[in-house]
């Protein structure tokens, strides 16, 4: 029997188990696309090694490879590469050539094309198995195929390629994982319906490097160093880098639609930030909290703006993407080959420690590494040649996860000496010892507690080895794909068309693609050469604004990120000047989604706000708890007051929430409010009201045809929404009214139909609430961007 006689000759080679003991079962893996290139530079090499890694654990093995070329082609393209397979330096060369020997003949290739195909695959391998007198352990199926496949080649192996109950399915999946949030959902979504979340291993190649894989249990190891020092009071900034020196040419058809942050940032450099920041667990082998850990890790961070990012592009990319894709002379590309991305977190750790994540392609080396520097606080009285050269607390203390390449040229984790020495895994790192000209960060590398693998791993042969011991923590689950994806998405939306920087590549980009950390945001250090300059590009001054009145009153527009820069600039200097002039601001504030980037903007940059002596009021509520997702305060709390220092006693939520009942008349909630409201405002007119308008024309909960707020002399009313939550509090029209200033928000192509229409209608607040807001002897400002004006 084949399977037998295979194992009968390896265990002649050493010290290898008897056929008794080969009592764990059987593991067909499934190679589709074994003919790929992925396949022949690493996925063919990674399935060897696991296979003399694991030819005395137990488990027998077969190997399929499978593609849609037919048998005798395919036959034969795979065993040239499996003949081509090397051996690892530190297995002893006649051992490697039995066990290669007998690879090749534990492998084969299949057509998998159709539904019949699969069946077939399904019936060999039983046939096999019951012939060989084995019981199946599991499957391991690869998928080293384009994603649009995806679907498919999972409706087959659901149907009719399932290992029998009992017997484990393991399907790997390559990345890219969708292209957004929405189509990640949605290719989640149709995978989901064939396979278990404990049955798929999204693959992120990076979480298989040495250096990547050590982050997480080299801070389990060395708690007690880390812990004191590990959080926003000693960590000056994080950088996760990957330099390429190589371009896209001949790559530009997948370049063109991914770019830079699809291919690198979004995925490898955000894995390995998250095995920075998250929480450690109280084990970091336990699968399951680790993931629940880098979950938390992934919402805490903040959500990205369009000036979080500096976008460049080598010049050659336009004529590559010309010569390859047929495109015209007059074609541009707004891809991105570079990018600079800074990133902040919420959590309490990490608040307001910036991480810096850079990729690019055609720059001046080669190289990967995530770096943790901390701040230093000495000051050293005597010269540095009288100083300690390795242990000076004056030196730059950091800790390096050198990923490979660039002059090390191996993964290796570097600690400053005057940090501290760490604890590392004796059997899988060891110390690299001797004096080395080398410098890493402007220092020599005798500064440095250096250590390199004590066996060096190719990425595939590590997760390969992960997915043979189910150790799912070093793949994507689902959950923390859609988190990514929410969180990078509406960054590469709002910069879809942003102008990118180009640079000539290589080492003549000298300091072009230099970038600096301003204000919360990112600029490049140095304007732009004329010459590198895209004539064919629109500049800001090529925009003008459309119209100054909207309805007879003054109307701002412009594109939605600048429209919220001045929105935000004018709410500033108007409470400046209220508190310069009265000695305190009162400003309500509209609920709903499109004030929040407008929260995040005052909460980030504007720090000479006076928040001291500002009085913040709420509009409207809906009648849910304040802790509850829902509720406008909570959004309000969430992306502005937790991030500013406004007194306690100066925040106003509405009462919605009385006696352990939501929204009862009887409780007064609404009289409660205008009591509070007469009390601190004068005359009950607020400084600035900030409204916003729905579809339907309503603004604050102001609903068209509403029995109450429209008119009348209560000032906080009880409403009732045409969506859920249906009950609501809000300030009455006339309260509005009585306002000093009214600023109007419109944001969004989801708005034009109904800013239209506005424009052509007169006060008639019971069809359309907010023609109802006419400032008595205050000012209405509409602002508004190009998508909501035009369309």
């Amino acid at each position: 029997k084949m399977l037998r006689r295979v194992l009968c000759i390896v265990l002649l080679v050493g010290a290898l188990p008897s056929l008794s003991e080969v009592s764990q079962g059987h593991i067909s893996v499934v190679l589709l696309g074994a003919t790929g290139d992925l396949a022949k530079k690493y996925l063919w090499q990674g399935l060897f090694q696991l296979y003399i890694d694991q030819v005395s654990s137990g488990h027998s093995f077969t190997f399929h490879g499978a593609a849609q070329t037919a048998l005798e082609p395919g036959q034969r393209l795979m065993f040239d590469v499996l003949k081509k397979l090397a051996c690892p330096p530190d297995e002893s060369p006649n051992r490697c050539a039995v066990l290669k020997d007998q690879f090749l003949k534990l492998s084969q290739y299949h057509q998998l094309k159709t539904a019949e195909n699969y069946t077939v695959l399904n019936r060999e391998i039983e046939t096999l198995l019951r012939q060989e007198g084995l019981k199946e352990a599991g499957r391991i199926f690869y998928f080293s195929v384009p994603p649009f496949a995806y679907t498919e080649i999972a409706r087959h192996i659901n149907s009719s390629c399932r290992p029998p109950p009992g017997a484990w399915l393991r399907v790997v999946l390559e990345k890219p994982f969708g292209h957004d949030l929405e189509s990640a959902q949605q290719l989640a979504a149709e995978l989901s319906s064939f396979f278990k979340e404990e049955e798929m291993y999204r693959v992120d190649h990076y979480l298989g490097k040495q250096a990547v894989a050590h982050i997480l249990p080299f801070r389990d190891q060395n708690r007690q160093f880390l812990d004191p020092i590990w959080n926003r009071h000693h960590v000056e900034r994080v950088e996760v880098v990957l330099k390429e020196t190589v371009d896209a040419k001949g790559r530009t058809s997948f370049y063109e639609q991914y770019g830079v942050i699809r291919d690198v940032l979004q995925n490898h450099l955000t894995e390995a930030l998250m095995f920075l920041t998250m929480e450690l667990p109280a084990s970091v082998s336990r699968t399951e909290e680790v993931l629940q850990c880098k979950l938390q890790a992934f919402q805490s961070l903040r959500g990205l703006e369009k000036n979080s990012a500096v976008l460049g592009q080598y010049q050659a990319y336009a004529s590559q993407v010309q010569e390859e894709l047929q495109k015209t002379q007059d074609y541009i590309s707004t891809t991105p080959t570079f990018a600079g991305v800074l990133i902040h977190s919420d959590n309490l750790r990490w608040e307001g420690v910036p991480f810096l994540l850079t990729s690019g392609k055609a720059l001046d080396e080669r190289v990967g590494y995530v770096r943790v520097l901390f701040k230093n606080r000495a000051y050293c009285t005597q010269r540095e040649t009288l100083r300690d050269a390795g242990h000076s607390q004056c030196k730059a203390k950091q800790i390096i996860f050198y990923i490979g390449h660039g002059p090390l040229n191996t993964p290796a984790v570097l600690v400053s000496r005057n940090l501290f020495r760490p604890v590392m895994p004796e059997d899988t790192w060891r110390e690299v010892l001797g004096q080395s000209d080398l410098h890493i960060f402007g220092q020599p590398l005798s500064d440095y507690y250096v250590y390199s693998p004590v066996k060096e791993r190719d990425a595939y042969s590590v997760l390969i080895s992960n997915i043979y011991h189910g150790r799912k923590d070093f793949f994507i689950t689902t959950k923390n794909l859609l988190a990514s994806w929410a969180f990078w998405t509406p960054l590469l939306d709002s910069i879809s068309h942003q102008p990118l920087r180009l640079y000539p590549g290589g080492v003549e980009n000298q300091h072009l693609l230099d970038f600096e950390m301003v204000s919360g945001e990112v600029a490049f250090t140095l304007a732009e050469p004329v010459e590198l300059l895209n004539p064919n590009r629109l500049m800001p001054s090529d925009y003008r604004t459309i119209q100054s009145k909207y309805r007879q009153n003054p109307l701002v527009s412009a594109w939605s990120e600048d429209l919220i820069s001045q929105l935000a600039s004018d709410i500033e200097k108007t409470a400046s000047r209220t508190v310069a002039h009265t000695g305190q601001f009162h400003l309500a504030l509209s609920g709903g989604s499109s004030p929040v980037v407008l929260f995040q903007r005052l909460a980030r940059h504007h720090y000479a706000f006076p928040w001291k002596h500002t009085h913040i009021w709420l509009v409207d509520e809906r009648c849910v708890p304040l802790t509850d997702i829902g509720s406008n305060f909570f959004s309000l709390h969430k992306h502005l007051l937790q991030s500013v220092r406004v007194p306690y006693f100066n925040v106003h939520p509405m009462p919605v929430h009385l006696n352990q009942r939501l929204c009862v008349e009887e409780d007064r909630g609404t009289e409660l409010y205008a009591k509070e409201i007469m009390a601190l405002v004068a005359n009950a007119s607020f400084d600035l009201v900030l409204l916003g308008v729905g579809t339907d024309g309503h603004t604050a909960s102001l609903f068209p045809q509403s029995e109450n707020g429209l008119e009348g002399a209560q000032t906080v009313v009880l409403t009732e929404s045409p969506v859920k939550p249906h009950q609501r509090m809000s300030l009455s029209l006339p309260l509005i009214n009585k306002a000093k200033q009214v600023f109007v928000l419109v944001l969004g192509k989801g708005k034009h139909d109904i800013t239209t229409l506005l424009s052509r209608v007169g006060h008639e607040p019971r069809k359309w609430p907010v023609s109802g807001v006419s400032p008595s002897s205050g000012q209405l400002v509409w602002y508004m961007d190009y998508e909501a004006l035009l369309g």
